[in-house]
């Protein structure tokens, strides 16, 4: 037996009702609007389909947990912290985004290795100059909905942060410095005349080097990867994800959402202080 959360924007009575019989709670109840907890709840294997249909987002924990518990919140940078996926949106320039895209999508679903579908794309590039990535990052870098909310959350409970992207430094160092993030890692582009050359330098940050970042990250706190809550959304965030002592699928891929600790899928990234209050 666990404990299920349910949030979204609006939970109408009769909702509430079929949830309470289906998940055979003995009780329920509302924190604040739009979220309600029933407790015990078993597990509805219908319950990813009906949350969809009326556009919820739900998690079961086997016991209340708190944001405090944690020591580090790790989190990707593209379609995760931020909305958009940054080398597509370069790609635009180079008007090679639909080729670029569709690479990206396929890496993001785990059916390319990631380092070479990383290399494929970035050699689409070669040639673009430099300014390119800085039009990108003030014309169309947008956070994700709700993220300025759970950093300001995360800091007040004493956490760490770290930003750990498969994309570029550029825009990760410039987002660290932004929003005061304590830890960066990420892949450099490398310019040559003020130009992309079509390269990386050095080795790509890849799942397994994500996971080793949040692990290293760990060591350095003096704590378990347990106590790390990790958010991403593709398959090269799975290895990191699993680390964690709690981790969130943001929007994320299919195969991503089955091996979460829990999705959101219409929430902000604040959606994640409704499960760990």
């Amino acid at each position: 037996m666990s404990l299920l959360i349910v949030q979204g924007a609006s939970i109408a009575a009769p909702q509430i009702a079929e949830l309470f019989s289906r998940v055979g709670a003995s009780s329920f109840h509302t924190p604040r609007p739009g979220v309600v907890h029933f407790s015990p709840a078993t597990r509805w294997e219908g319950l990813p389909d009906w949350c969809r249909q009326h556009r919820l987002d739900f998690a079961y924990l086997d016991r209340p947990r708190q944001l405090k518990e944690f020591r580090l919140l790790a989190m990707d940078m593209d379609s995760t912290l931020i909305s958009i996926e940054c080398i597509d949106e370069i790609a635009d320039f180079a008007g090679v985004k639909p080729q670029v895209a569709a690479i990206t999508e396929a890496a993001m679903r785990g059916e390319l290795d990631f380092p070479g579908a990383l290399r494929q794309r970035v050699a689409l590039l070669k040639g673009l100059p430099e300014a390119t990535l800085q039009r990108v990052f003030d014309e169309r870098l947008r956070l994700s909905p709700g993220a300025e909310a759970l950093l300001a959350a995360a800091r007040q409970a004493g956490l760490k942060t770290l930003l750990v992207s498969g994309g570029f430094t550029y825009f990760v160092h410039r987002l660290g410095r932004q929003l005061g993030l304590d830890f960066t890692l990420a892949n450099e582009l490398e310019f040559q005349d003020g130009q992309l050359t079509g390269t990386v330098r050095g080795a790509i940050v890849d799942a397994q080097a994500k996971a080793d970042q949040v692990a290293s990250v760990c060591r350095e706190l003096g704590c378990s990867t347990q106590q790390a809550l990790v958010l991403g959304d593709g398959a090269n965030d799975l290895k990191m994800m699993g680390l964690a002592g709690f981790s969130v699928a943001f929007r994320a891929k299919p195969v991503v959402q089955q091996q979460a600790s829990a999705a959101l899928n219409f929430a902000g990234l604040d959606g994640v202080l409704n499960w760990l209050e």
